[in-house]
């Protein structure tokens, strides 16, 4: 199926079916979303950031939320 199609047939879905399948697709990007993060992290990709915010809360740069 493709983009065209899909936007066509969620345009077209009922107020209730299209709040369930926007609640779906939320969950199935930010679970995406994690995913990348992980092969991110395990890739060794973040280890610079995670230093400098590290060495940033080390040397009291950092406040509490």
């Amino acid at each position: 199926m493709s983009v065209e199609e899909l936007e066509s047939v969620v345009s077209s879905l009922p107020s209730a079916e299209l709040a369930r399948f926007s609640e779906w697709f939320e969950a199935f990007i930010a679970d995406e979303w994690d995913r990348q993060i992980e092969q991110d992290m395990q890739a060794g990709r973040l280890d610079k950031v995670l230093k400098r915010a590290d060495d940033h809360y080390q040397a009291g740069r950092c406040t509490p939320l």
